[in-house]
C-alpha cells in the first residue's frame, strides 16, 4: 500500500472513533467502502425492476390523461419500510447527497436498455419560497445522480412552478390534480423541442404533479417520460 492512502485509511478510521459514520437507515456504523446506506439496508430495500416493462403499471397511471413514453420508479414506497425513511431523509433532514446517491444507483439500472433513448432530465421544480427554505429541490438532486449514471444533462431552466401550492399529503387523487393544475410553465422551449425528455420527481403516487409538468408542455414537439425514485404503490 503507498504511504499516502495507508494515511488516509489511517486517518479515516481514527476519525471512525470519534465521529462514526452511520447508515441513514438503521444507524449502524458504515464499513470502510460503505456510504450513507450499508450494504445489509441495500439489499432490503424494494427494489421495483419494472424500468423495461412496456406498459407498466406506472405508465398505466397516465393513460388517457397525458402521453408518455415510459414511466418508471426505483423502489416501492410504504407506511415504516425503509424507503420512507430514506424519502423523509432526503425531503426533511437535508439528506441531498442521499437523493444524489440514490439517483445514481437507480440512474446504474436504467443502463442499456430503453431508458438510454432520453435526451435530457427535467427535475420538477420548488416554488422559490419553498427552495429558499429547504435549501435545495430534491427532485434536482435525484435527477443529478441519474444524470451521471447515464451521462444525460439535467436541465432546470426551462420548467418553472408559477404559483406555490399546498402539500399533496392526504389529498385524494382528484384534489391532488386540482391542487397542482396550472401551476408549472415552461420557457426556453428550444432546449426541448424534437427531444426526449424524462421528467424526474421523488416520489409518484397518482401522478398527478408528473401530469400536471407534461401538461407544462402542451403544443411542443417533445416526447416525454416519467421517472420517480419511489411509488406509493406496486
Amino acid at each position: 500500500m503507498k504511504l499516502g492512502s495507508w494515511i488516509k485509511d489511517t486517518l479515516s478510521d481514527f476519525t471512525q472513533l470519534f465521529y462514526p459514520r452511520l447508515c441513514v437507515c438503521c444507524d449502524n456504523v458504515l464499513a470502510r467502502g460503505e456510504h450513507l446506506i450499508c450494504l445489509d439496508c441495500r439489499t432490503r430495500l424494494a427494489y421495483t425492476h419494472r424500468h423495461e416493462e412496456k406498459g407498466n403499471s406506472f405508465e398505466q397511471r397516465f393513460y388517457g390523461r397525458v402521453k408518455v413514453e415510459m414511466a418508471t420508479t426505483f423502489l416501492y414506497f410504504e407506511k415504516g419500510n425503509l424507503t420512507q425513511k430514506l424519502l423523509h431523509g432526503i425531503k426533511y433532514r437535508g439528506f441531498s447527497q442521499l437523493g444524489e446517491a440514490l439517483g445514481y444507483q437507480f440512474g446504474t439500472e436504467l443502463k442499456g436498455g430503453r431508458w438510454e433513448d432520453i435526451d435530457l432530465l427535467i427535475p420538477v421544480p420548488l416554488h422559490p419560497d419553498k427552495l429558499k427554505v429547504r435549501g435545495y429541490n430534491q427532485a434536482e438532486s435525484i435527477a443529478r445522480g441519474i444524470g451521471q449514471s447515464l451521462g444525460k444533462p439535467v436541465v432546470t431552466d426551462v420548467l418553472y412552478r408559477k404559483t406555490a401550492n399546498t402539500t399533496q399529503t392526504k389529498k385524494t387523487a382528484e384534489e391532488r390534480r386540482e391542487n397542482v393544475k396550472d401551476i408549472f410553465s415552461a420557457h426556453n422551449l428550444d432546449k426541448v423541442e424534437n427531444r426526449h425528455i424524462a421528467i424526474v420527481d421523488d416520489v409518484l403516487t397518482t401522478g398527478a404533479t408528473l401530469e400536471a409538468c407534461a401538461k407544462a408542455f402542451s403544443g411542443v414537439n417533445v416526447k416525454i417520460s416519467m421517472m420517480a425514485l419511489a411509488s406509493a404503490e406496486k
